[in-house]
C-alpha cells in the first residue's frame, strides 16, 4: 500500500526518494529476496510453535465469540501483557547487538544496510536475527500471555504492520499509528541515521525502556528546502525556527 501511493506521497517523506538508492547499502532486490526468506523462515516457525491443547483454545475461542465486555478486558489484558514481554525482549536484544560488535557486523548489521527505510524493508534482517528477536519474542510473548492461537494472529498481525509503519519513512497526517504512539515512524527513522544509531532501541510499540535506561533521543520534525519532512535528532539545542513540530515525550 506504502509502494502504491507512490510520487503523490513525496511532501510526506522523511528522506528525499533518491536517498534510498544513494544512501542505503543493499539494492531493493536483495531486501526483497531477504524479507521472503525471513517470512518463510518465521512462518514454519509459528506453524510448529503456535500448537497446543485444543480443547483449551477452543474453549478461549468459546469465550471470544461470546462477545461479553470480561473476554474483551480479558483479551486487552492480554495484548498488554504481550506488547510489555516483547518490548522488553527486543529493547535487551536490539542494544545488545549494537554494543557486540561481532554480533552487530555479522548479524544486525543487515538491517541497517537501510540508511533510508521504505515498507517492505521492515523485515529485512538476518536469518538469525530474526529467529531470536522476532520468532522466539514472539513465542514468549505468547506464552506470557495465555492468549489463544486465534488471538495471537490479530495480535502479531498488529506487531507486523507497526513495524512496517515504522520504516514506511511517511509522516502521514493521521496516521492511528503516530497518535497512539511515541515510538513511531520518526522515531524509529532517528535510530537508522548515524547520529542517533546510538538510541532509540525500543520497538515496537513504547519508548519506556528507552528513557529508563537512557537511550532515548528526542527529535523535530523540520522542513525540508526542496520540500518533504525530515527527523533531526535533538543531540544538541536546536537552532531557533524552522520546527515545524516537536516529539520530546
Amino acid at each position: 500500500m506504502y509502494m502504491a501511493l507512490g510520487q503523490s506521497m513525496d511532501k510526506y517523506r522523511l528522506h528525499p526518494r533518491k536517498e534510498e538508492d544513494s544512501k542505503n547499502l543493499v539494492p531493493k532486490r536483495d531486501v526483497v529476496m531477504g524479507v521472503l526468506l525471513q517470512q518463510l523462515v518465521q512462518a514454519a516457525a509459528a506453524v510448529f510453535t503456535l500448537t497446543g491443547d485444543s480443547s483449551s483454545s477452543s474453549t478461549a475461542q468459546d469465550r471470544m465469540r461470546g462477545g461479553s465486555p470480561l473476554s474483551f478486558l480479558k483479551l486487552a489484558q492480554q495484548f498488554a501483557v504481550a506488547m510489555a514481554v516483547l518490548d522488553g525482549w527486543l529493547y535487551a536484544w536490539h542494544r545488545y547487538m549494537h554494543l557486540n560488535q561481532f554480533l552487530y557486523r555479522h548479524v544486525h548489521s543487515w538491517h541497517h544496510r537501510l540508511v533510508v527505510p521504505y515498507a517492505f524493508g521492515a523485515q529485512y534482517n538476518h536469518p538469525a536475527e530474526g529467529l531470536l528477536l522476532d520468532t522466539l519474542g514472539g513465542a514468549l510473548a505468547f506464552l506470557a500471555s495465555g492468549m489463544s492461537p486465534r488471538a495471537s494472529i490479530f495480535f502479531f498481525s498488529l506487531c507486523t504492520v507497526k513495524a512496517v509503519d515504522d520504516h514506511c519513512g511517511l509522516w502521514l497526517p493521521g496516521n492511528v499509528f503516530h497518535l497512539c504512539f511515541w515510538n513511531n515512524t520518526a522515531y524509529h527513522d532517528v535510530h537508522h541515521q548515524l547520529r542517533g544509531s546510538r538510541f532509540n532501541f525500543s520497538q515496537p510499540f513504547f519508548v519506556t525502556w528507552d528513557k529508563v535506561f537512557g537511550t532515548h533521543m528526542p527529535y523535530v520534525l523540520e522542513e525540508r528546502p526542496s520540500g518533504g519532512l525530515q527527523a533531526r535528532p535533538l543531540m544538541a539545542r536546536p537552532a531557533p525556527g524552522n520546527i515545524t513540530a516537536t516529539k520530546t515525550s
